[in-house]
């Protein structure tokens, strides 16, 4: 009698762990925060612009068009914009007592198009999270939108140039800039960490376990910079392979056990972890 409990008990843990690495066998976990951020958006200082676009997103947050986009991006509620349904009443009022027509125009958005899932291209397209939202927002004004690829070290340098009209899009602006009031910050709206991120269910939980280990990440400067900000990681590391397809070619390397981290972003991590 005990040896057969112990065979069903046997088989009842089998079962168990077969069904959780089922449903979580393509999840990924933290093990390690490298960089701690958050994206804005950016104005120039007195652009009415802005008075505009934010009352739109306040707007498309009170009729629930945010967290419709989160959910369907991140499966979860992670953007955090503010929410006014008179946002855009407001401002077409201005103080004039009767509410004005919004004058047509571009909007010219300057995006990094390195930050999947906020924005990136994809076949000859720009898309991502930011760039959903940019298109609700100008259908809401009744604008053409237009995309502008940027670096963000240069936010400022496309601003003044009045190379774009906005930097929205995965972008996370030097406080420095903004406390000198170079530009005009609206936000932050989600936190994104840059972090070494291992699948569930791996024994690698901490900085010790990434002992030896190999690592994927994209080939950019911010990726670098991210890495070699901890001395101790980098040569701790086994093999680290920079890959050119970005983040998704990181996860597919991730997923098929060409490496054993991955450096990426929180933003990615809830995409894949609900996609």
């Amino acid at each position: 009698m005990k040896k057969i409990i112990a065979i069903l008990l046997a088989v009842c843990l089998c079962l168990s762990c077969a069904a959780c690495g089922g449903g979580s066998s393509y999840r990924v976990k933290t093990v390690l925060t490298l960089v701690e951020q958050s994206y804005s958006l950016a104005f120039r200082t007195g652009d009415p612009t802005a008075d505009y676009v934010i009352a739109a997103i306040k707007t498309l947050n009170a009729e629930g068009r945010v967290d419709e986009l989160s959910v369907k991006w991140f499966g979860d509620r992670i953007i955090q914009f503010e929410s006014d349904s008179a946002a855009l009443d407001k401002v077409r009022d201005n103080g004039y007592g009767e509410l004005q027509e919004i004058p047509s125009r571009d909007l010219i958005v300057g995006i990094d198009i390195n930050s999947f899932p906020m924005a990136y291209i994809s076949g000859s397209e720009y898309w991502g999270y930011d760039v959903e939202m940019a298109i609700a927002v100008c259908e809401r004004l009744g604008w053409n939108l237009k995309m502008q690829p940027i670096e963000k070290e240069n936010v400022y340098i496309e601003l003044s140039s009045g190379n774009i009209d906005v930097a929205w899009g995965g972008v996370a602006l030097n406080q420095s800039e903004v406390d000198q009031g170079l530009y005009a910050q609206y936000g932050p709206y989600v936190e994104n960490d840059i972090v070494i991120a291992v699948r569930e269910g791996t024994l690698i939980n901490n900085r010790l376990g990434l002992n030896n280990k190999k690592m994927a990440m994209c080939s950019t400067t911010e990726a670098m910079e991210a890495l070699n900000s901890d001395a101790r990681l980098a040569k701790r590391l086994g093999q680290v392979t920079r890959v050119a397809g970005g983040t998704t070619e990181c996860f597919d390397f991730l997923y098929a056990g060409k490496c054993d981290a991955v450096l990426t972003d929180t933003t990615a991590m809830y995409y894949f972890n609900s996609h």
